[in-house]
């Protein structure tokens, strides 16, 4: 399963994580552990590290990313602070640039 799909199926079976990339880090590589039948409550935080060095987890940037890329595409995957973040923000630069908001 792609990256891009993961994020997707969680942050539609859990919102929260629309806003907290920290969360849903955790929350893809919590089940790419248990994919590779590695149980997140007895592995030690140091292999976890050099498993995630090695490239064998999702890196964090491109979860961030994903999450993202499908929060411009599809608005009902949205978080609450998408349109504080963008829509206010976005919209004073477009003002104090000169550009006319849509």
């Amino acid at each position: 399963m792609n990256t891009k799909k993961k994020v997707k199926d969680l942050i539609k079976l859990i919102p929260a994580l629309r806003d907290n990339d920290e969360q849903l880090c955790c929350h893809i590589w919590f089940r790419e552990l248990e994919k590779k039948g590695i149980d997140p409550f007895e592995l030690k935080v140091t292999d976890f590290f050099k498993a995630y060095s090695k490239q064998k987890f999702t890196s964090a940037p491109s979860i961030k990313r994903a999450r993202a890329k499908l929060q411009e595409e599809q608005p009902n995957l949205r978080g609450q602070k998408y349109n504080i973040r963008k829509g206010k923000y976005q919209d004073e630069w477009r003002n104090k640039l000169g550009y006319e908001n849509n």
